[in-house]
């Protein structure tokens, strides 16, 4: 090689070297934030918009994923344990994360559990009866209880500064109030006789303790997508389909509604299949990426469907 061409060999390694180090120094900039660690994307999205850029946000669980059987890898394993802080939704939800979740609870991981600060309902019902609905965001109301007692254990992270995590606490709960609002102005709107759901699992029952609807069954019969309905199950749910009128049955985003179009056949009703988002996010194209616009997509379709 000429010596001219060395020389430019070696000045472009010195000057990669150099970019490489300074991306590095940014790098590490960012790692000097505190890490919040959160299981679910819906709860995701909430600690996101609180935290805004105090924190490095990292959610375990993909859009349109399953809470119930979603699993991390070993790195997402190893990370949890480091983390400032985790949050999770708790009250079985979890099933797959639990493990790595209690990992990182006993390694003295600080810890947010979302389900120990609002008014658990049981499910009544199915294989899951008298155990804790994990399906509180349903209703908003709990999601602000979850909000308000987020925001100090969010503020006092080392490096975050308490009065942003403050200021933009305030500003989404205000934009929770107003989706309770027009939730609940939405459902007014429907008769009585009509307020009646049913879905792929019993996933609303904070919202029908909310807004005064009655959940006259599920096709999975309990509280988790993992579960599979028995053919007594399904001729009980045509049963209750074909008393109460039921027109309309919501089916779940994150899960097949192979089994609602084959209720949906099975009685001897005009029943349609509308899908909802309840249990995941989406990606930005998919209706449903974040929890304000998921509540109002179900809200108007739920409105809809219902309605006479």
């Amino acid at each position: 090689m000429r010596p001219n061409r060395i020389r430019r060999s070696l000045t472009a390694s010195i000057v990669a070297a150099g970019v490489v180090l300074s991306l590095a120094g940014c790098s590490g900039a960012n790692d000097d934030r505190p890490l919040v660690i959160v299981s679910t994307n819906i709860l995701g999205n909430v600690v996101e918009e609180i935290v805004g850029d105090e924190a490095e946000v990292v959610t375990l669980m993909k859009p349109n994923s399953d809470p119930h059987s979603f699993e991390i890898s070993a790195q997402e394993a190893t990370r949890l344990r480091s983390a400032d802080l985790v949050v999770s939704n708790g009250l079985g939800l979890e099933e797959g994360l639990q493990q790595h979740l209690d990992a990182a609870s006993a390694e003295d991981v600080q810890t947010f559990v979302a389900g120990d600060y609002i008014e658990v309902l049981d499910y009544i019902e199915g294989d899951a009866a008298g155990s804790p609905d994990s399906h509180f965001w349903t209703d908003p109301a709990r999601v602000i209880a979850v909000v308000d007692a987020l925001e100090p254990v969010l503020a006092e992270l080392t490096g975050a500064d308490p009065g942003g995590i403050t200021q933009r606490t305030a500003e989404y709960r205000a934009e929770l109030e107003s989706l309770d609002a027009d939730m609940t102005a939405a459902f007014a709107a429907i008769p009585e006789e009509r307020r009646a759901l049913v879905t792929n699992h019993h996933v609303f029952g904070y919202l029908a303790d909310r807004f005064d609807f009655e959940v006259v069954g599920a096709v999975i019969p309990g509280g988790t997508t993992l579960a599979a309905p028995s053919a007594s199950d399904l001729a009980d749910l045509v049963d209750a389909v074909e008393d109460t009128g039921v027109r309309t049955i919501f089916a779940e985003s994150s899960s097949p509604d192979r089994l609602v179009q084959a209720l949906a056949s099975e009685a001897d009703v005009r029943v349609e299949v509308v899908e909802l988002f309840t249990e995941s996010l989406t990606g930005p194209e998919g209706g449903a990426p974040d929890y304000l616009t998921m509540m109002r997509v179900n809200t108007q379709r739920i409105a809809t469907g219902l309605y006479p």
